[in-house]
């Protein structure tokens, strides 16, 4: 009886996040306004404290949603529970003044149990994208009559993100393979909104409001191989691949000015796609107290549709990731013996243009902690990244991000002797 109240607990919990998870904001940023907003690679903040490695990643402790490969490393009496939430702070400076913001978010909640031996189940909330911005520009244009000129303001808002319930399965095979499949129904929706007024009444205003509204399905598919070399040397190389799919999306567009106002809903013509998108990893740990791993992920934006057009404004993206994880001893039983310190760097390409332009490389580094709960197998991850967006020459995104989650790690499945 107990544990099915727990399951009812989890079960509500998923709901409660996944309703807000829709309305939630965790950034603040102009850079939203292109494409889906802000893409999230989806790691786990013991991921982000080394730089994002994951695909390679496989451990007993954590659960890894980048590949649903790693989920039969689940052990057969253990049931996981993951909860994350971020703190983001942004600096923004372009030619003329400099502005900060903060931001405060939930960012995902995940689970993990065994199914059978060697199978693992993994579900959950994770986002996909987020949505906020809210700036304006102001232009001075000739006029014929005092004062000569008139001022012509343009103003930019968005909101909104989508978000992704997933459940995956892994088999381990042969001692030494993992194959697993994660998939995603994604819900959620955009909204973009653009006004354009003038200081002067001989002038008429407008203003424009489009919106993307998700509901959709997707899937990935995640290989591992693994084994240990000398009892002392763990290697595990990591694969994952997501085909082409088409995104359903309902697309509304509403513009006007003084007193007409034309809607368009669900236009045929504004289609939407997802990319392939394709990634390797390598993770090397030694005598179970340093792991070092490396990650490339690719995807293909530029064949991708968005609006109904393809290599527009969407462009390739990839993403190099390194991170490395050390334990002063394993084995050792004071506290801080094995407490886990990790860092990493990670030096990436945005998925869009601007002005048809390829913009700047983005880069991060990270650190971070790994504190284990005493009395139990739980642990809570803190980490802590500096990362930039954009360039100097535009308008440049410098940003801070404390991260911190815990893996509640319980021994659910096993028989009580009398």
């Amino acid at each position: 009886m107990y544990k099915k109240i727990k399951s009812i607990f989890l079960a509500i919990a998923l709901l409660l996040v996944a309703n807000i998870s829709v309305a939630q904001n965790n950034t603040n940023s102009p850079y939203t306004r292109f494409g889906y907003g802000e893409i999230s690679d989806n790691n786990t903040g013991d991921q982000r404290a080394m730089g994002g490695v994951a695909i390679g990643s496989r451990s007993r402790t954590t659960i890894n949603t980048v590949n649903p490969a790693s989920y039969s490393s689940v052990d057969s009496l253990t049931f996981m529970f993951d909860v994350g939430v971020s703190l983001l702070n942004s600096r923004f400076t372009e030619l003329g003044g400099k502005s900060s913001r903060l931001n405060a978010n939930l960012d995902y909640i995940t689970m993990q149990i065994p199914l059978w031996k060697n199978v693992g189940l993994s579900a959950g909330v994770l986002p996909f994208s987020s949505t906020g911005y809210s700036f304006y520009s102001q232009s001075d244009l000739p006029y014929d009559v005092y004062p000569d000129t008139v001022t012509m303001t343009q103003s930019f808002a968005g909101k909104g993100g989508i978000s992704q319930a997933y459940g995956g399965v892994a088999v381990k095979l042969f001692n030494h393979i993992s194959v697993g499949v994660n998939t995603y129904y994604m819900f959620g929706s955009i909204v973009n909104a653009r006004d354009l007024s003038f200081s002067e009444s001989d002038f008429y205003s407008s203003f424009q409001r489009d919106s993307i509204k998700v509901g959709s399905f997707r899937w990935r598919y995640g290989l591992q191989f693994f084994n240990t070399f000398n009892k002392k040397h763990d290697v595990t190389l990591g694969l994952i691949y997501e085909m082409k799919s088409k995104l359903k999306a309902e697309y509304n567009e509403v513009t006007g000015s003084v007193d007409t106002i034309i809607t368009q809903v669900g236009s045929e013509a504004k289609k939407f796609d997802l990319p392939q998108v394709f990634g390797f990893g390598l993770n090397y740990t030694y005598d179970k107290q340093l792991t070092l791993g490396v990650d490339y992920t690719f995807q293909k934006w530029d064949d991708a549709e968005f609006l109904g057009q393809s290599n527009v404004t969407l462009t390739n993206r990839s993403k190099l990731a390194l991170g490395a994880e050390f334990i002063p001893n394993p084995r050792g039983r004071k506290y801080f013996d094995v407490v886990k310190y990790r860092a990493g760097f990670n030096i990436s390409d945005p998925y869009y243009k601007i002005n048809n332009d390829v913009q700047p490389k983005n880069f991060g580094i990270s650190f971070g902690l790994g504190l284990p709960v005493k009395g139990s197998n739980s642990v809570v991850n803190a980490s802590f990244e500096y990362g930039k967006v954009g360039s100097s020459g535009t308008l440049r995104e410098d940003y801070f991000k404390f991260t911190l989650n815990a893996v509640f790690n319980e021994n659910w499945f096993f028989k009580r002797k009398l």
